[in-house]
C-alpha cells in the first residue's frame, strides 16, 4: 500500500532534480512581495499547508484585490521548471499562482504588493462571480485563455493537485492529471490576447524571465501544500 505524505520527495521524485518549496512546518525560502519578511498577518502555516486567512471586510481595490495586499512570494527565481501543488479554497473564493513575476514590475505598477505575473487561476466555480468570464475561472491562464473542456475541478473543501510546465516559450496548466490550458508566449494569438486583456499597458510583462512563484493574496481563504518544483 502506498501511503501519501505530503510535503515529501519521494526518490524518484529526488533523482529526478525535483525540489521541495515548503517543508510543510516554516515559511523558510518564501518572503512577501515588496518585504524582506512573510506578512503573517495574512498568512500561517496549519496542519501541514500555508493557510491564506481571510480578510474580512477590509478595504480592497476595484478587482477585489486588498489595498494593501501580502502576495508570498518565493526568494529564489525560475526561468524553466515544473512546478506541482496541491490547493483547495473557501466557499466563494479566489486566488491563484503567479510565476514569471518581477518584483520591480510588480512593486512599480501595483504598489499594494500584488504580483504580476502569469496566473494560473484558482477559483470556486459555482459561486465566485468572476466565474462569468471564461478566462477568470479555474485552471485558466487568468485573462488570457479559458480552460478547455478536460476540467475536473474537485467540489469546495476537497484538494485539488496542479501543475504547470514553463519552458521557453511553451506553458502548460494542468488540473487533477489534465492538460487545460496551452500557450506559446510571442505568437501573433498570444499577443493578440494580451491586447485585450488587463496586462496590455504594462511595461515588460509578457517578457519571459528568471521569476518568482507567487501565491496569491487575495482576501478569501486558501490552502497550498506539496508545492515542488523542478527546474529545467
Amino acid at each position: 500500500m502506498i501511503v501519501f505524505c505530503p510535503n515529501t520527495l519521494t526518490d524518484d521524485e529526488r533523482r529526478g532534480g525535483w525540489r521541495l518549496l515548503f517543508d510543510g512546518k516554516t515559511f523558510d525560502g518564501w518572503r512577501g512581495l515588496g518585504y524582506d519578511s512573510v506578512p503573517t498577518a495574512h498568512w500561517k502555516i496549519e496542519n501541514g499547508a500555508i493557510r491564506k486567512l481571510a480578510d474580512g471586510q477590509v478595504p480592497r481595490l476595484p478587482d477585489g484585490q486588498p489595498a494593501a495586499g501580502g502576495d508570498l512570494m518565493t526568494r529564489d527565481t525560475y526561468r524553466d521548471f515544473e512546478l506541482t501543488w496541491d490547493w483547495k479554497i473557501s466557499r466563494a473564493g479566489n486566488s491563484g499562482v503567479k510565476y514569471n513575476v518581477s518584483e520591480e514590475i510588480s512593486m512599480a505598477n501595483a504598489p499594494n504588493h500584488a504580483a504580476l505575473g502569469y496566473e494560473y487561476q484558482m477559483l470556486d466555480d459555482s459561486l465566485h462571480e468572476d466565474n462569468k468570464v471564461p478566462s477568470h475561472r479555474t485552471g485558466a491562464l487568468y485573462d488570457l485563455i479559458p480552460p478547455n473542456a478536460n476540467k475536473v475541478l474537485a467540489p469546495v473543501g476537497q484538494w485539488n493537485s496542479s501543475r504547470i510546465v514553463f519552458r521557453g516559450n511553451h506553458g502548460e496548466h494542468w488540473l487533477n492529471g489534465n492538460k487545460v490550458v496551452e500557450f506559446e508566449l510571442g505568437t501573433p494569438l498570444l499577443d493578440s490576447l494580451m491586447a485585450k486583456s488587463k496586462y496590455r499597458d504594462i511595461k515588460g510583462f509578457a517578457e519571459k524571465r528568471a521569476g518568482h512563484i507567487v501565491l496569491q493574496d487575495h482576501v478569501d481563504e486558501v490552502f497550498f501544500r506539496n508545492i515542488k518544483i523542478r527546474p529545467r
